[in-house]
């Protein structure tokens, strides 16, 4: 019987300065269902991904993955044991190839997983010879996400949305048990987000644990089984997508008064950006 639980927040606290960040908030994704974790700008959403993802403790609370209590470990720690995200990433890698910045999370995972095998010798090679596939593994990473066309670019270099395309394909060379998305959707047209969609239910399909954290309420509205909602750090409503969208509280605290939201939000409105060079229309 398998005892995969999925992620578990229960009680999360975070303080910071003398302002508390996140009250008692709590959420639970199993394996195989996409949750939305959705809040404006100052709820407590980026803070409550920061304590998932390790990079921030809280002051109370658990985080708990297929029943195993993570909570004072550090993020290192967390993505051995399964937990991958698309925040968080080190600049240094944006000066690197697409390709090859998914091949080198490929490889560090490579050298992090543990291997079967019946000696160490055994295991050695193993971990060696994934190792050496890094660069297969990948191209088709590269071709699942629909950005090999970019492969060769920096990722600096190449039209906006392929960097956050590039940072779920080195999440995903990481073979997840929980995926945490930040804005997923920035900067990418329909077309692309449209596949994106249907790729996070192939994941979920595949026993992935997928949480997709945003701003917007209605880009998540039809990927998500579960609707998380942060107001004040606060989860004022959860349940299934059109429930939450039509709770009182979540109109009055998160859509009252709120500019319209696109699934697509225009390039023009970021910060400037240096050329493309590439004649692949995107």
């Amino acid at each position: 019987m398998s005892t995969a639980q999925g992620l578990r927040v229960a009680g999360v606290t975070v303080r910071v300065g003398g302002v508390t960040a996140v009250r008692g908030a709590a959420l639970a994704v199993p394996p195989g269902t996409v949750a939305g974790l959705v809040g404006p700008d100052g709820a407590g959403r980026a803070t409550l991904c920061d304590v998932i993802a390790g990079r921030r403790r809280p002051a109370e609370g658990t985080v708990h993955l297929d029943g195993a209590d993570l909570t004072g470990s550090a993020a290192r720690e967390r993505a051995r044991r399964g937990i991958a995200g698309t925040s968080g990433e080190p600049e240094r890698w944006r000066s690197r190839t697409v390709r090859e910045s998914v091949r080198a999370a490929a490889r560090r995972h490579a050298g992090l997983r543990e291997h079967g095998g019946r000696t160490a010798r055994d295991r050695w090679a193993r971990r060696r010879r994934a190792r050496a596939e890094a660069g297969d593994r990948a191209d088709e990473l590269l071709a699942r996400v629909g950005i090999a066309e970019f492969a060769e670019l920096p990722v600096r270099d190449a039209p906006p949305g392929v960097a956050c395309l590039t940072g779920l394909a080195r999440a995903l060379a990481a073979e997840p048990a929980v995926l945490l998305l930040d804005e997923p959707w920035t900067d990418l047209p329909e077309r692309r987000s449209r596949a994106l969609e249907v790729l996070l239910r192939d994941l979920a399909a595949e026993g992935v644990a997928v949480l997709v954290a945003g701003r917007d309420l209605e880009p998540v509205l039809g990927v998500c089984d579960v609707l998380h909602v942060l107001d004040g750090g606060r989860v004022i409503a959860a349940g299934p997508p059109a429930e939450v969208r039509a709770d009182p509280c979540v109109r009055a605290a998160y859509l009252a008064g709120a500019a319209p939201v696109t699934r697509c939000p225009p390039s023009a409105a970021a910060a400037p950006r240096r050329a493309v060079r590439t004649r692949t229309p995107w």
